[in-house]
């Protein structure tokens, strides 16, 4: 079974449908507790992934981080939980992949991990764009007592809380998402919308939608499992849930599959290490020189002087020079998806 549906959610991004959903199978009884990420309290810069055994605790986990997460620290726990106990796991498909690996070795883990939520993704910024961007607002790390990458609103800003004030950053993912904070292993990936999840989520960035200011999900349901808690919180009106042809869904995440489906055939032949991938799509001369761009900016920036001469470059020069690229991906990403 899998059917993809827009569902409308006040006030959130993609990550408020999942916490809602995590409320309601809690408070159903379906789960225990789940596996979730949130900030640290005493180290507002670094991801927690740790087990939300109440509704509270869910709703501390809400909204995106765009960093590195090691969600596998949390499985401890459900491994060490009471026989009866069951959970549900929230991941980008890096996570999903491996807890899906950890759940053919391990038949513990598996019969207690019930419900695999997964977050559309294009990649993980690493650390340095946020440390980075710091530098560049003069904003000491040790001032910075709350880090929200993505709330306030739809599609949501970056809020910096420190100990004098607050800053509010509707344009920062023009910098910590760019290019040169692309993990490697990002550029490896070929599934940006958690293709082995019960339940995949992401942003509706369809036309139709370009001036909403609340915010729309596109949901992918691919289990019974999945299917039954969607159906039940859409007849207690805990959301709305709209069908919507395949198609628009691709169209809502071109750029990203174009990416993952495409230019993983030039990228894999790059690099010397690759997971082997069947669900790539033929590329073309365009496809393999569109490929080069991010991978010859990952290498760059592995160089820390090289990183360092960011902290300085101008935000609307970054900008101008990532325009080219992304728009010729743009147009063809759109021609290529077309076809299907």
């Amino acid at each position: 079974m899998q059917r993809s549906v827009i569902s409308l959610l006040n006030h959130r991004s993609s990550g408020g449908l999942i916490t809602q959903l995590l409320i309601f199978a809690l408070e159903e009884g379906i789960i225990d507790g789940a596996l979730v990420t949130r900030m640290k309290k005493d180290k507002p810069l670094e991801p927690e992934p740790f087990i939300a055994r109440t509704r509270d605790e869910i709703i501390e986990a809400s909204k995106s981080k765009y960093c590195p997460v090691p969600a596998n620290v949390a499985l401890k726990e459900i491994l060490d939980s009471e026989d009866s106990e069951r959970f549900a796991v929230v991941g980008l498909p890096c996570h999903i992949h491996g807890i899906r690996k950890a759940e053919h070795v391990n038949k513990k883990l598996k019969e207690k991990i019930v419900l695999h939520l997964g977050i559309f993704c294009n990649h993980a910024p690493t650390f340095w764009g946020t440390k980075l961007l710091l530098q560049r607002l003069r904003v000491s790390e040790d001032e910075v007592i709350k880090l929200d990458y993505r709330g306030e609103g739809y599609p949501g800003s970056m809020k910096i809380s420190q100990k004098n004030g607050e800053l509010l950053l509707p344009d920062y993912w023009g910098f910590v998402g760019t290019y040169p904070f692309y993990p490697t292993r990002c550029l490896m990936c070929s599934d940006g919308v958690c293709e082995l999840a019960d339940i995949s989520f992401g942003d509706a960035w369809l036309p139709e939608y370009r001036d909403d200011k609340i915010g729309k999900s596109i949901i992918i349901s691919k289990s019974k499992c999945g299917e039954s808690i969607l159906q039940s919180m859409n007849s207690k009106n805990k959301i709305e849930l709209e069908e919507i042809n395949v198609k628009k869904v691709i169209r809502s995440q071109t750029g990203m599959l174009h990416s993952k489906k495409k230019n993983l055939n030039t990228l894999s032949k790059l690099f010397k290490v690759v997971p082997k991938n069947n669900n790539l799509l033929k590329s073309d001369a365009i496809d393999h020189l569109l490929a080069l761009f991010p991978y010859l900016h990952v290498y760059i920036s592995s160089k820390s002087f090289l990183r360092r001469l960011l902290r300085y470059t101008p935000s609307k020069l970054i900008w101008l020079y990532v325009l080219p690229h992304n728009l010729i991906m743009s147009k063809k990403a759109k021609h290529d998806f077309r076809k299907l």
